[in-house]
């Protein structure tokens, strides 16, 4: 398996780790989350979503596979908490060492 970049690994750290302050800190103040087709927009959307469906299910992540595809890399997670549980694959942009887009998919 390819390594994972930093940045998404320091986000997958901090979910497995609960720690939501650390989590926000690896999207640019920018950034934009889509989860399943509903979008969050910068930090503060960012948090938002973390609160309500990620740490906040307590949420775990697994990486199950990493690809590079052009600019952006596509990392499939199993997930696991007291939410969605399954596997998805999870697609990130990143800028200046940080998460500027993250996408979630089926």
């Amino acid at each position: 398996m390819t390594d994972i970049p930093a940045p998404i690994q320091r986000m997958i750290d901090a979910t497995n780790a609960g720690d939501a302050d650390a989590f926000a800190d690896a999207f640019t103040e920018d950034a934009y989350l889509e989860d399943w087709g509903k979008g969050f927009h910068g930090r503060d959307g960012v948090r938002s979503w973390d609160s309500t469906d990620n740490i906040g299910r307590h949420s775990h992540f697994e990486a199950a596979g990493v690809e590079q595809d052009g600019d952006e890399w596509v990392v499939s997670l199993v997930v696991t908490g007291g939410g969605f549980n399954g596997t998805s694959d999870f697609r990130f942009a990143l800028r200046d060492d940080l998460i500027a887009r993250m996408s979630i998919t089926p």
